[in-house]
C-alpha cells in the first residue's frame, strides 16, 4: 500500500508538470551549497555586495554560498551561465543594469535577458560622480557644457567599457545637452580614474565608491552626481539635473535566478536577502561604500527592469551606441 501511495504521489506531481526532485527542492531547500555568480572581476561593487550577501546567506540558510567570478563581455558571460543553469535555486546572479538590461541591445546573446532570468530582489542603487581632470577649466556642469560646445569632439569621456554605466551616463549627458564628447572605453574603472587623474582623459562618470578616493585625495575634481536628487552620502555635491532638468542615470545591483525557478524558492531567497539588507552591518557597509540599499519584492524588481528596458532601448538608439560583435 505504501508503494502504491508513492506511485500515486509521483504521478500527481508529474501531472502538474513538477518533478519529484523539484518538489523536494521547494520543501527542503536548500540541501546543498549555493553558487552566486558575479559576472565581473573581484573587487568591484557587484563582487563586494555579493560577498557580503553570501556570508549572511550562509548563516541563514545553513549552507555554503560560493562566490564565482565570471567576467567578460560587460557581464554577459557570467549572466549566460545563470540563464542556462538548472532552475532549482542553487545558481544565483548578482549584477548591475548592464548584464540585466543594456546587453540585450548591444550583443548577440545566446540567451534571452527577458525570458531566461527571474528577478529575486534589488539590492542597491547608486549614482555616478561626474568628475573632470584637474587640467580641465570647468568647475560646474554649466562650465563643462560651455567648454564642450566650444570644442565639439575635442573633450573625451572615459568609461569602464562599451555599454557600461559610465558609457551610458556620458551618452545620456551628450544627448540631453546636445554636446559632442568622444567616448574612450577602458577595461575597468581603476584605469579610467588613473587616466583621469593623469590628465590622459578629461571627463568620467564613475560610481561613487571608485571615484570618491580620487576626489578626496585632490587628484580629480567632482562636478555633480547623476541622480535625480542629491545623493545622501554627498549632500553638498549638486546633481546634473540641477543644470540639465530631467537628467537621471543610476546603476544598481539585483539578484536573479534562472527562469522557471519554483516560486517558493524565489520567495524564500527574497525573504532572506530582504532581512539581510536590513541588518545594521549591511547598512553600515552601504554608508562606507556610498550606495543606497533598496530591497523590495520580485515584482518590484520586475517592474524596474521593464522601465529600464524602455529607457535604455531609447537611449542606445538616440546616442547611436554600438556593441562589439
Amino acid at each position: 500500500m505504501k508503494s502504491n501511495t508513492s506511485v500515486i504521489c509521483i504521478a500527481g506531481l508529474l501531472a502538474l508538470g513538477v518533478t519529484p526532485a523539484i518538489a523536494q527542492t521547494q520543501s527542503d531547500y536548500p540541501t546543498r551549497p549555493l553558487r552566486l555568480i558575479v559576472p565581473y572581476f573581484p573587487g568591484g561593487t557587484p563582487d563586494l555586495q555579493g560577498r557580503a550577501l553570501g556570508e549572511q546567506l550562509r548563516t541563514r540558510l545553513n549552507q555554503p554560498v560560493v562566490i564565482d567570478n565570471r567576467p567578460g563581455a560587460n557581464g554577459s558571460i557570467g549572466t549566460g551561465i545563470v540563464a542556462r543553469a538548472p532552475a532549482d535555486g542553487y545558481t544565483l546572479l548578482i549584477a548591475p543594469v548592464g548584464p540585466w538590461v543594456v546587453n540585450a541591445y548591444l550583443y548577440k546573446l545566446p540567451y534571452d535577458l527577458r525570458g531566461d532570468l527571474a528577478p529575486v530582489i534589488q539590492v542597491s542603487s547608486v549614482p555616478a560622480i561626474l568628475a573632470v581632470s584637474l587640467g580641465v577649466p570647468a568647475h560646474s556642469v554649466k562650465d563643462l557644457i560651455a567648454l564642450a560646445r566650444q570644442k565639439p569632439g575635442e573633450l573625451n569621456y572615459a568609461s569602464a567599457g562599451i555599454g557600461g554605466f559610465g558609457h551610458t551616463s556620458g551618452a545620456l549627458f551628450c544627448v540631453m545637452t546636445g554636446v559632442n564628447m568622444t567616448h574612450i572605453p577602458h577595461k575597468g574603472a581603476v584605469g579610467v580614474l588613473t587616466d583621469l587623474a593623469g590628465g590622459h582623459v578629461q571627463v568620467s562618470f564613475n560610481v561613487s565608491s571608485s571615484t570618491l578616493p580620487f576626489v578626496k585625495a585632490g587628484r580629480v575634481r567632482a562636478l555633480a552626481t547623476t541622480g535625480k536628487t542629491r545623493f545622501e552620502h554627498l549632500p553638498d555635491l549638486p546633481t546634473i539635473a540641477e543644470t540639465v532638468p530631467g537628467y537621471e542615470n543610476l546603476t544598481w545591483n539585483g539578484v536573479g535566478v534562472p527562469a522557471r525557478t519554483p516560486a517558493a524558492v524565489i520567495e524564500r531567497l527574497n525573504r532572506e536577502i530582504a532581512a539581510i539588507l536590513k541588518m545594521p552591518q549591511m547598512q553600515e557597509t552601504a554608508r562606507v561604500e556610498a550606495y543606497t540599499i533598496v530591497g523590495g519584492t520580485p515584482a518590484e524588481l520586475a517592474a524596474h527592469l521593464k522601465s529600464e528596458h524602455a529607457k535604455y532601448a531609447r537611449l542606445i538608439k538616440e546616442a547611436g551606441i554600438k556593441g562589439v560583435d
